[in-house]
């Protein structure tokens, strides 16, 4: 069978792209939903943290469905799971349920979330390379960065739109386009390059435990993907915490009880990603290391993080969380692909999982830990300890650059191994 390559990135860009499209209409107004719902501050971030620690306890176990089963399933499980932990948020608010419904109703989502994690990105990389793709994969990464980000910009602004009027209106939408991916992936997505094997109920301990010696042999043995790993716990545990802090903080500076402003700026942040986005392809050309893109980037973040804490008026600090948006768009492509290229095929969404599990074990910690300070000293205290702590993601990269692995080298050809 011939594969266009060309097909095979469309189809990853119309799936991730519909898949981020209908999250993003509650980013900007989530953690207004759920403060309308009756939760306190805390509360919400104990109920995100229940959301990341499914994602964590279902990594291992979703990733061993998509190393096995295939990538195109895990895929379709994630669509179908997701849309009902979305529509059981609107079902719990409803009903006038608490802080434990909520926390149920996110163990769902992190169920449905993790069947998404890596294995569409693997989806991708073993496709391509069955299509006989030589090019980098970098600036496939910016591109689908960009297209998320895009469909970031139009789902948190629609999602303000919509919170104006009812805040559950953006999670029934979400629902709608969610189930849309799905349809999606059923007619297009198909395993190329990977030959799905059966697996019983039975046996799933052994491939948990082949999936667990992998991961210990390619990953955390590997001086290169152990530091990759550890950033995971650093940085994304923290960037979630985040996420879901600025729009009381910001709203409160603006003044006034405007939804549609949450919206807005959620949009601008996409706006500014897409700018970082489009860096890449100027920043990493062949010859250059990608290590010193991702020093550059964390160091930037880290400064705009903690001035986001630091400088409390709106008009300044704004602008300056874009900033850290635009360091996450050079940041998160390279990183991708420097991380594809560390790892064989054979284990990739099992890996690209591990990399996952890591950051929402860091966010179980972060969202609590940051979101007893918010409850107690207030969000800019957070932002101002995050982006303290963000700092220590340059000593993670500049190691990494000592290790000059081959994955640091911008060549311009080869998707990676496998």
């Amino acid at each position: 069978m011939v594969i266009d390559s060309r097909n095979v990135v469309r189809v990853y860009l119309a799936i991730s792209g519909l898949f981020t499209l209908s999250a993003s209409l509650i980013w900007g107004i989530n953690t207004l939903f759920l403060l309308e719902a009756g939760l306190t501050l805390f509360e919400v971030f104990i109920a995100n943290a229940a959301f990341t620690a499914a994602m964590a306890l279902f990594e291992v176990p979703t990733g061993v469905v998509a190393d096995t089963r295939g990538r195109r399933a895990s895929f379709l499980l994630s669509a179908g799971v997701t849309a009902v932990g979305t529509l059981a948020y609107v079902g719990v608010a409803a009903m006038g349920g608490g802080l434990l419904l909520f926390c149920l109703a996110g163990v769902i989502l992190g169920l449905g979330f993790t069947f998404y994690s890596g294995a569409v990105e693997a989806w991708l990389v073993d496709a391509l390379t069955a299509s006989g793709y030589q090019e980098e994969l970098d600036p496939v990464f910016a591109r689908a960065e960009m297209v998320g980000q895009a469909a970031t910009l139009t789902g948190t602004v629609a999602g303000g739109l919509l919170g104006q009027l009812d805040l559950s209106l953006p999670y029934v939408v979400r629902a709608v386009l969610i189930l849309s991916a799905l349809g999606v992936g059923l007619r297009w997505m198909h395993d190329y390059g990977f030959t799905p094997r059966a697996v019983r109920l039975r046996g799933i301990t052994g491939e948990m435990r082949q999936v667990a010696r992998t991961g210990l042999r390619h990953g955390w043995r590997n001086p290169a993907m152990r530091l990759l790993l550890l950033h995971s716990l650093l940085i994304a545990g923290f960037f979630l915490w985040a996420w879901y802090a600025w729009p009381p903080y910001f709203l409160e500076l603006f003044g006034r009880d405007a939804v549609w402003l949450a919206g807005v700026i959620a949009a601008l942040f996409s706006l500014a990603g897409m700018a970082g986005n489009a860096l890449v392809g100027w920043l990493a050309k062949p010859g250059r290391r990608r290590t010193t893109l991702l020093v550059g980037a964390s160091f930037m973040l880290a400064v705009t993080l903690a001035g986001t804490g630091l400088i409390r008026d709106f008009w300044l600090t704004v602008p300056i969380f874009l900033l850290g948006a635009t360091a996450v768009g050079v940041l998160e492509p390279v990183r991708q692909s420097y991380l594809h290229k560390s790892i064989p095929s054979a284990e990739r969404a099992t890996l690209v999982s591990a990399d996952s599990l890591m950051g929402s074990l860091g966010s179980i910690g972060w969202q609590l830990g940051l979101g007893y300070l918010a409850q107690r000293r207030g969000v800019p205290a957070g932002f101002i300890v995050g982006g303290a702590a963000m700092l220590l993601a340059v000593p993670i990269f500049l190691r990494l650059r000592v290790l000059n692995q081959p994955a640091d080298q911008v060549t311009g050809a080869d998707t990676g191994q496998g």
